[in-house]
């Protein structure tokens, strides 16, 4: 196995780390938004990340993208990841990440140019709204109540969603909505493109949450009698979950990738810290239990970065990565956060406190467990799949009899 980068993708890494050094962490004192950085600061990284030439690497060229496969973005989205305003600035931040891989490969040419060129562009933001209030749809997609009727001239939404990223001060959302009786097999959702100042389409509450990174936090939103034309439909009606896999299976993994970024960074200013920290007549560094915090950390990102690369070699040939989607996304969600607490931990009162960007790096990616699937969602779905795999699996052959050893012959 060959598990080395492409020089040109290795340089290219590097060019994003230095840019994240040298301009994206010093912006990071001047983040005090309440649900994501001001947007003018958010506009002056994406200009300075366009002027770079590293902006949106995950789209085409001909979009104004890198055109990076995953196993490219691995390396690239974990640098980015670094600050947690880096994939702002390069434009590769959920969700519109996720949303621009969607319509690349799923939205018509009309689609194509009224919504993903701005989204490339900076010049707009989106978001994807499927996750619904209880007894709604939630980890369980199949509970999907918002619903969409077929009318003279087009479709009626009406529905309620929640915890909506980005949904204030979006330019549309990507919405999933029951046009079946039911659904089953995949089939009966339908994914529609709604624009912000459509008047069935309101944007309520934004909820008060521990993670604030994204640019307009995360809101309830209600579809009241949400006209659409026949236009809005993004792929073909019925077919919602499975186009959402699309999006959900690359777009976890993406996730993994920044903040695995936000790990490493974390696991650097514990070091820093305990190599120049003096405890008990010795350095940190030098005290066990504190080598063993950096030895586990230092393990839990190279298995995860290892997971992230093998699920993206999958994606990028075109294997069934489902499972491997899974067991990568609970890894990296729950190895994260072990990284950051141990260096928290390792750091002390320092550690909790403003002076270091650990305690929002803690804030931040406690919701990962939680999020594009719940830790214990994924593993339900994981054990399905071996049950199922052992149950299918071919029955060994019994092994040949063994002839008798002759009298008198040790055995």
């Amino acid at each position: 196995m060959d598990f080395s980068q492409p020089p040109e993708i290795s340089a290219l890494a590097a060019r994003v780390r230095a840019f994240v050094d040298e301009v994206v962490i010093p912006a990071e004192a001047r983040d005090h938004g309440a649900h994501g950085p001001d947007p003018g600061l958010r506009a002056e990284l994406q200009a300075a990340g366009a002027a770079a030439g590293l902006f949106v690497p995950h789209v085409s060229e001909e979009l104004g993208g890198l055109g990076l496969d995953l196993r490219g973005q691995s390396a690239v989205f974990e640098e980015a990841g670094t600050s947690l305003l880096g994939p702002l600035a390069l434009n590769c931040a959920a969700p519109d990440e996720g949303n621009m891989a969607m319509l690349e490969k799923i939205a018509s040419p009309a689609q194509r140019e009224r919504y993903l060129k701005p989204l490339a562009a900076g010049a707009a933001r989106s978001c994807f709204a499927m996750t619904e209030p209880a007894p709604g749809a939630g980890s369980d997609p199949s509970m999907l109540r918002t619903t969409a009727r077929p009318v003279d001239g087009g479709w009626v939404i009406d529905g309620r969603k929640w915890f909506i990223t980005g949904a204030e001060g979006a330019g549309f959302a990507i919405v999933m909505a029951r046009t079946g009786e039911q659904i089953t097999r995949g089939r009966g959702a339908t994914m529609f493109l709604v624009d912000a100042d459509n008047p069935g389409w309101q944007v309520g509450r934004v909820v008060d949450c521990i993670d604030r990174v994204a640019p307009g936090g995360h809101a309830e939103v209600a579809l009241e009698a949400c006209f659409v034309a026949p236009d809005a439909i993004l792929g073909e009606e019925g077919l919602g979950y499975q186009y959402a896999q699309v999006r959900l299976a690359p777009a976890r993994l993406t996730h993994c990738m920044r903040w695995l970024g936000v790990a490493r960074r974390a696991h650097e200013i514990a070091i820093d810290h305990a190599a120049g920290r003096e405890g008990f007549g010795s350095r940190l560094a030098d005290l066990g239990m504190i080598q063993q915090m950096i030895a586990d950390s230092a393990i839990d990102l190279q298995t995860s970065r290892v997971m992230i690369w093998h699920t993206a070699w999958l994606l990028d040939s075109g294997a069934d990565a489902q499972k491997a989607s899974s067991m990568t996304k609970v890894h990296v969600a729950e190895a994260v956060n072990r990284v950051v607490d141990r260096a928290m931990q390792i750091c002390g009162s320092l550690g909790t406190s403003g002076d270091t960007p650990l305690a929002r790096f803690y804030n931040e990616i406690r919701a990962f467990r939680i999020y594009d699937g719940a830790s214990e969602t994924h593993r339900w779905s994981i054990a399905r799949r071996e049950v199922k795999a052992r149950a299918t699996a071919p029955t060994p052959a019994a092994p040949a009899a063994q002839a008798a050893p002759a009298a008198g012959v040790r055995g």
